[in-house]
């Protein structure tokens, strides 16, 4: 039973009771009704939303673990699904050009990492410092425009709610099916919570890694794909979601350190992200005033979801005990077993 007290330990109720908050703040500033104010969120939140599950399941692969070429892959793939798109005359065709595009610089990534023992973070700069080149040279010159079909169906609102919006929706949910309910959500999380005694269980690390790395460039892909069609292509088109895309994740209850992926916790972090955006932009507040107003409140989102965090830090030590309890294993193994925990 869903009492207060249950309810406010869920690691994703923070990012959503710091949007409504938010949200109440624009009404009083406003002085106007705030149906549109969450219509127009609805309709900005769901880019953010993908580029977010995509680095939620990177995050919760471990320590270490984070992709920062989303920014450039996004710009990439606004530019070749357009360009596609334009040429072909089929939209299809031109969100799956997005879709590979995010697909080839995330392989690149996923070679460098589980090929040559790169870093995380570096090999994923590097490669989305390739992207970013290869954006530079697409756009200059660059005359092809976005499918104005799918520019309207991006922009329809049914009863106010953007039809983006109840497709990311079904994406969410079944991001949640897929890491409840499918082998490679519970070796993900597994993986997690600690790499070596899930290499010791038999679990194809490697190949779980390189899946994460590349649905986190599709992802980011189909993102590119679609906001360059709702807004146009740009070189800086996915500048800002680079950082938004980490501290949604975070803020969404998605633990940092692995092994923790809250789908529903990245809703509640787009929807304050972009509630906060509305609101500084309002109040008509400097650009200065207004990181430092967005580092603020992350922090105090994240200090009041950090009892949340914490109790299930304890979680990845219960495998490390399994070892030490197996029959027949000499004592130096298990000694190591324990000190690994």
């Amino acid at each position: 039973m869903n009492t207060p007290r249950t309810l406010l330990s869920r690691p994703w109720i923070w990012g959503f009771v710091a949007a409504l908050l938010v949200w109440a703040v624009i009404m009083a500033v406003s002085g106007q009704g705030g149906g549109q104010t969450v219509s127009l969120a609805l309709s900005l939140a769901p880019y953010l939303v993908i580029v977010g599950l995509g680095q939620m399941l990177v995050v919760t692969a471990g320590p270490g673990n984070i992709d920062v070429s989303v920014g450039p892959v996004i710009s990439l793939a606004g530019f070749v699904s357009v360009g596609t798109s334009s040429a072909t005359g089929s939209v299809v065709l031109g969100i799956l050009a997005g879709l590979a595009t995010g697909l080839g610089v995330a392989a690149v990534s996923s070679v460098a990492i589980l090929g040559l023992s790169v870093p995380p973070i570096i090999a994923t700069l590097a490669s989305g410092l390739v992207a970013s080149s290869a954006t530079l040279v697409i756009a200059d010159g660059f005359t092809a425009l976005p499918d104005p079909g799918l520019r309207h169906l991006l922009n329809l609102r049914p009863l106010g709610v953007p039809v983006l919006a109840i497709v990311v929706a079904a994406l969410t949910v079944l991001a949640v099916l897929l890491l409840r309910g499918t082998t490679y959500g519970r070796s993900l999380t597994a993986i997690g919570q600690n790499t070596r005694a899930a290499e010791r269980a038999g679990l194809p690390v490697v190949r779980i890694t390189a899946l994460t790395y590349l649905a986190s460039g599709a992802l980011a892909g189909l993102a590119g794909s679609l906001l360059a069609t709702y807004i146009a292509p740009t070189p800086d088109l996915g500048t800002r979601y680079l950082l938004d895309s980490i501290a949604v994740v975070v803020i969404g209850g998605t633990l940092i350190s692995g092994g923790r992926a809250v789908p529903a916790g990245v809703w509640g972090g787009a929807l304050f992200f972009i509630l906060l955006d509305g609101l500084v932009n309002l109040v008509g507040w400097s650009t200065a005033a207004q990181n430092l107003l967005k580092g603020c409140l992350v922090l105090f989102v994240l200090f009041l979801a950090g009892g949340g965090s914490r109790r299930p830090g304890a979680a990845p030590a219960r495998p490390t005990r399994r070892p030490s309890t197996t029959a027949a294993l000499p004592t130096p193994t298990t000694t190591g077993g324990t000190t690994h925990g």
